[in-house]
């Protein structure tokens, strides 16, 4: 009697240990599992290859397959609405903290920055793209910039996230 419930004791703990490792393990492999979905994650590689196909299939179109965004970027067009910014250290998405180019991305600018009359050409991805996706082409946008740049916007990012 003692024997079985001995073994019982064994498998029991003995699964818990499998199912705890396997987690970990799933975890561990998750690019997107140890931050906050709005982080973008510049250094990991991971992140970064997904990142690079995903702005390549979605935003090269408008925004350059170099970043450098369309022409006359800061004047109006006929429609009232401005051409794609670059992503380069040109242009002005390094000004903008992660969460914000998160939103921006998902839910398009006249939502996420709450500006109910903007008309945008920039579509709304939240249909399109997972939220790992988004981070993904934000983090291999940001992986482009100049390293002082990225440090600017690593300071910027700080500050927001201690004044919010």
């Amino acid at each position: 009697m003692k024997a079985m419930k001995w073994r019982r004791q064994y498998l029991i703990i003995t699964a818990v240990v499998v199912v705890v490792v396997a987690a970990g393990t799933f975890i561990a492999s998750d690019p997107f599992a140890t931050s906050s979905i709005t982080t973008l994650r510049p250094d990991d590689v991971r992140v970064l290859a997904i990142g690079q196909k995903v702005y390549q299939a979605q935003c090269a179109t408008c925004h350059g397959a170099k970043l450098e965004g369309q022409p006359n970027w800061r004047l109006r067009d006929a429609q009232g609405r401005l051409p794609a910014p670059p992503h380069d250290a040109s242009g002005h998405t390094w000004h903008h903290p992660d969460e914000l180019l998160f939103r921006i991305t998902k839910y398009g600018v006249a939502k996420a920055a709450k500006l109910e009359n903007y008309d945008s050409a920039m579509p709304a991805y939240e249909k399109v793209l997972s939220d790992a996706e988004i981070v993904a082409a934000l983090s291999w946008i940001k992986a482009q910039w100049p390293a002082e740049i990225k440090t600017k916007h690593d300071e910027m990012n700080a500050s927001v996230t201690r004044n919010p």
